[in-house]
């Protein structure tokens, strides 16, 4: 087998100095390296344009490379001061929305142009849905416990006890949240450092993730912005629990957050891996209730520690607008009609749209038994008849329930990042719906997904783009696909 042939240009592993000229889909910078050999593109994720990097070769071709952000050297002169911590959650923090909008609708356009083949996608472009709240529009966050920490003026490791988020690119050191970071909530994220202190004067260990030992782990907070209240989660290890009084947490906790104090819920995590729950830790409410609620367009819904719910709910209610529009744009197709809602969650947009048409009959369908669960008791709690949700593998639900082919004319798919797998996909295309509206919180596998819906039939007739998560590289697509036959 012939040799792979290496550039000329970096190794894997060097350390650079670059200045990022353009940006690229999911907020990858791109830096050009020039010589007599010719000219080189290296792409460095949450960069802009006029920034000077520090960054690590993680991955070398033949015709470029991909690196691992380590510090920004120099600001871009589009950047703006903010009274905000900076933490690696918000790359873009400093730079003006409207810039960071324009960035966002060039490069996800550009997508389906390149990956779909979608050639008029500019005259496809619906709008640019904006996020209501463009600073603290967050309704969770999740701190880490380290015993490794950062030291902001030497820039280099320190054995300190800490409370916050995870360095940029190094998933053992911590960063101690100190202030506000203008994503989440200001009195809780003011009153971090307040909740490291006290945990710290226990005398048990946080986390130290070299050596997978300590006591402390996560510190997990969801609001409602309904009721203003707020629910905790303690994570920590089983070992040293005997030692930490639980009940005097929860009461420092109430004494700083009063009538804002939901409950407290402690969860045990001893696995090694890290993620915030264990797969089989045990979660116990110490004090309080275990659930906050939540208003969607005047639905409401209750969640837990564990439901998945849409993080900027302000944001949410202006997607899930969009999708309404698009689905009741043709309003004969929905009322009095079965739709099926796939890869539906918690079931939030089949809720939704039963609510606002006439005797439809919603089929909502994921393999996430829990958000199923969620599913059927918020459509209860919230009064909705004619809604039935299954936990299944969409594709194998389809294979086993072929009656619907050619009885549904309206399909709404909000799949995972990865998208819709291929044979999915076929099923779906199957059903022999007359439209579809597809939801993705990643427009790369939307636009690969674009070109088998064109080859069996459908064309996109609208695009909108909807900026959930400001600050990030994150955006949202909704596109309406119809058959050409309508």
């Amino acid at each position: 087998m012939p040799r792979r042939e290496r550039n000329k240009f970096v190794k894997r592993g060097q350390i650079l100095e670059l200045s990022i000229e353009d940006y690229a889909f999911g907020g990858k910078g791109i830096a050009r390296i020039r010589s007599e050999e010719g000219v080189f593109v290296v792409f460095v994720p949450n960069t802009i344009p006029g920034q000077k990097v520090k960054a690590q070769v993680k991955k070398s071709s033949k015709n470029y490379a991909e690196c691992k952000l380590i510090d920004v050297l120099e600001n871009s002169k589009d950047e703006v001061s903010i009274p905000y911590q900076d933490i690696p959650g918000a790359p873009y923090i400093q730079l003006p929305i409207n810039l960071q909008h324009a960035y966002k609708k060039e490069s996800t356009l550009s997508l389906f142009k390149r990956i779909g083949k979608v050639t008029n996608i500019e005259e496809l472009f619906d709008e640019l849905v904006t996020s209501p709240n463009v600073f603290h529009y967050r309704n969770k966050m999740e701190y880490g416990f380290s015993a490794i920490g950062y030291d902001r003026i030497n820039k280099t490791d320190v054995d300190i006890f800490t409370l916050g988020f995870k360095r940029r690119g190094v998933w053992w050191m911590g960063d101690n949240l100190n202030k506000d970071s203008g994503l989440f909530d200001t009195l809780v994220e003011d009153n971090i450092k307040v909740i490291r202190k006290y945990c710290e004067a226990s005398c048990l260990p946080p986390w130290h993730g070299p050596k997978r030992e300590g006591f402390f782990r996560f510190f997990v907070v969801r609001k409602s912005y309904k009721t203003n209240r707020l629910l905790f989660n303690l994570v920590t290890t089983s070992k040293g629990l005997n030692k930490f009084d639980l009940n005097a947490f929860s009461e420092f906790l109430q004494d700083i957050f009063k009538e804002r104090f939901a409950g407290l819920v402690h969860s045990i995590n001893d696995e090694t891996g890290d993620r915030t729950l264990a797969t089989s830790g045990n979660s116990k409410l110490i004090a309080g209730e275990n659930k906050i609620v939540e208003e969607l367009l005047g639905l409401n819904f209750e969640i837990s520690m564990k439901s998945f719910f849409q993080t900027n709910p302000k944001s949410a209610e202006k997607l899930y607008l969009k999708v309404l529009d698009y689905a009741l744009e043709n309003k004969e197709s929905i009322d009095n009609s079965i739709v099926m809602d796939l890869f539906c969650g918690t079931g939030t947009i089949g809720q939704i749209l039963a609510s606002k048409s006439t005797n439809t009959k919603i089929i909502g369908v994921d393999i996430v038994a829990s958000a199923i669960q969620d599913a059927k008791k918020n459509a209860k709690r919230n009064k909705i008849d004619g809604l039935k949700f299954y936990t299944a593998d969409v594709g194998k639900f389809l294979y086993e329930h072929p009656e619907y082919k050619n009885k549904i004319r309206t399909i709404i798919l909000d799949p995972s990042r990865a998208g819709i797998a291929p044979k999915t996909l076929q099923k779906i295309i199957a059903i022999n719906a007359d439209r579809m509206v597809y939801v993705s919180c990643n427009p790369s596998t939307q636009a690969r997904d674009t070109i088998e819906l064109i080859n069996s039939g459908y064309e996109i007739k609208k695009i909108s783009l909807v900026d959930q998560f400001p600050h990030t590289s994150h955006i949202e697509t909704v596109v309406l696909f119809e058959k050409n036959n309508i």
